[in-house]
């Protein structure tokens, strides 16, 4: 009786994360930087709403870079970057561990053997291993989470993998945002428009980098390693 109230349990869950995602569409407005600005402008719950903002996106598959930028618009530059990256990260711990208690014992109950491979590397990796993950610009931020959350990895490898890996296009776009949010009032433009864009476009450029970096010197390590 037990594992079947679990089951259902994590049925449950289930049903509603599909709703969420679904819902999202008709309500993506939400989500709108713009809109968004708007709506928690000279709010004081402002930060606290955002939160909750990034972790409903992160659960419901809406893209963490309108959260980003509208953290620039609505909190500027540096205080953008803080809730921004906190956003992303509880963001990410809240997918993380719904894949795990939705899917638990995924990884004994799968048949591939090259599945459970791909796994078991992915938790030998710990927090490199998701930082790697995390620099990959085009795979969804939802993806990864509710992905991750099927391994072993420990909860602390995955924050710290996860902070570091969304960190500079998190500041990219919040210094974007920021930037954007300057331009439209009476703005400093050196140092509320241009610094800030320079700041987001070196972060956009270095998460970029940093990937493809990583591959050469893998490409590199591995003849000598079996050598």
């Amino acid at each position: 009786m037990t594992i079947g109230r679990a089951n259902a349990a994590r049925l449950a869950v289930a049903a509603l994360l599909a709703a969420g995602i679904v819902a999202a569409w008709p309500w993506r407005g939400l989500f709108d930087p713009l809109a968004m600005t708007a709506f928690l402008a000279g709010n004081p719950l402002a930060p606290l709403i955002f939160i909750l903002l990034h972790i409903a996106a992160s659960l419901f598959f809406v893209p963490r870079a309108f959260l980003a930028v509208g953290a620039g618009l609505v909190f500027g530059m540096w205080w953008g970057i803080v809730w921004a990256a906190l956003g992303s990260v509880v963001g990410a711990i809240a997918g993380f561990l719904v894949a795990r208690y939705v899917y638990a014992g995924f990884v004994e109950r799968a048949d591939s053997a090259r599945l459970k491979a791909l796994l078991a590397r992915a938790e030998r990796g710990g927090w490199r291993m998701v930082t790697a993950v995390r620099l990959v610009p085009f795979i969804p931020h939802s993806l990864t989470n509710y992905a991750l959350g099927l391994t072993r990895v420990r909860l602390g490898a995955y924050v710290v993998g996860s902070l570091l890996g969304q960190l500079p296009l998190t500041i990219a776009y919040a210094d974007f945002g920021a930037a954007g949010r300057a331009l439209f009032g009476t703005a400093d433009w050196l140092h509320q428009v241009l610094w800030p864009s320079l700041v987001g476009l070196s972060a956009l450029v270095l998460s970029l980098l940093i990937p493809i970096m990583a591959r050469r010197r893998a490409r590199h390590v591995q003849p000598a390693s079996g050598a």
